[in-house]
């Protein structure tokens, strides 16, 4: 029998908080969280699954002292820990090449003093970056980065985000690059370098979408499906499965907290699709995906899924460029 190729598996760690800031919600600014409950049930579950994977940190969070014991327990349990930005702004390609090192900088010596790990993978919020955001990375050490999202969908996600935000026009101008262009879509989804203008490179490592198709099977647009049908969503699945498979395409596979924490948990973000499911249901569907990659796919942190991909030879290059 041969060797089942390998996928990463990745979560972002997008606070409360967080959510609210993109979303235009009142009451932000006091950093209100739910990671004290948030990673005891992810931890739960991963463990039950026998899962190591990669938790993308914002450094804000790691920043606030009452946070340092459930971050750290990731870091405790053997996940990789990466960067995800400092304030969770995901317009960074707005952003000079001195507010981008101060942004990674500030983010990394936060996440190392809460979870003794020192940071070494990165992804932008909202899949925002820029080719002064990775000559910062590569500049500091950074082993790869996770940030492009190759999906026309993009602007389909953002329209419905702003439909049920509350923001200014200018708060729109800032974000409207949320999420991605249609021209994102034509990225590639197997890993590559950047070939950087300092001559440097760094490992792209996109999040997965279907092949051909370019539509998400993250997890939350899995559980968006399964609020009409599980059977649905499980066939949604074993269709990206079996053309990532027919392609070559060892999958990036991402989630997010919400994927485990549900409307009952967390009032406030009633807006997010498929938050009307409750914890226990989403926990349940966490598991019958994971499991179902696992079946093809030997499942790892993003680092470990870095160095098999740095081993092999004629991994192309590409020049940085954001999609208009």
């Amino acid at each position: 029998m041969s060797e089942r190729p390998l996928a990463s598996v990745s979560l972002d760690v997008d606070n409360l908080w967080s959510y609210m800031k993109t979303h235009g919600d009142a009451g932000w600014e006091a950093r209100p969280s739910y990671l004290d409950v948030f990673c005891p049930a992810v931890l739960e579950r991963l463990e039950l699954l026998g899962l190591r994977i990669t938790f993308f940190l914002v450094g804000a969070d790691a920043a606030r002292e009452a946070n340092h014991a459930p971050l750290r327990s990731l870091a405790v349990a053997g996940h990789e820990i990466g960067n995800h930005s400092h304030e969770h702004e995901p317009w960074l390609h707005l952003y000079t090449r001195g507010q981008l090192e101060q942004e990674i900088a500030t983010a990394e010596s936060a996440i190392e003093r809460a979870t003794g790990q020192v940071p070494r993978g990165f992804r932008g919020p909202g899949f925002s970056w820029s080719p002064a955001l990775l000559e910062v990375l590569a500049a500091r050490g950074y082993r790869y980065d996770a940030s492009t999202f190759p999906t026309h969908l993009g602007p389909l996600a953002r329209a419905y985000y702003f439909w049920t935000a509350k923001l200014s026009r200018a708060e729109r101008q800032q974000r409207k690059a949320l999420f991605g262009a249609f021209r994102d879509g034509f990225r590639p989804l197997k890993p590559y370098h950047w070939r950087l203008a300092s001559g440097q490179r760094l490992l792209e490592i996109p999040v997965t979408t279907i092949p051909v198709l370019k539509a998400p099977f993250h997890l939350s647009y899995l559980l968006f499906l399964s609020r009409y049908s599980e059977g649905l969503m499980m066939a949604y699945l074993r269709t990206a499965i079996a053309l990532c498979r027919t392609a070559g395409i060892e999958p990036s596979f991402l989630l997010h907290p919400l994927d485990l924490l549900g409307g009952d948990q967390v009032p406030q973000l009633a807006f997010f699709p498929g938050m009307d499911l409750p914890h226990r249901r989403k926990a349940e569907l966490f598991e019958r995906v994971l499991r179902a990659l696992a079946e093809h796919f030997t499942l790892v942190p993003m680092g470990q899924h870095a160095t098999a991909i740095e081993g092999r030879r004629n991994l192309p290059a590409r020049v940085p460029v954001l999609a208009a």
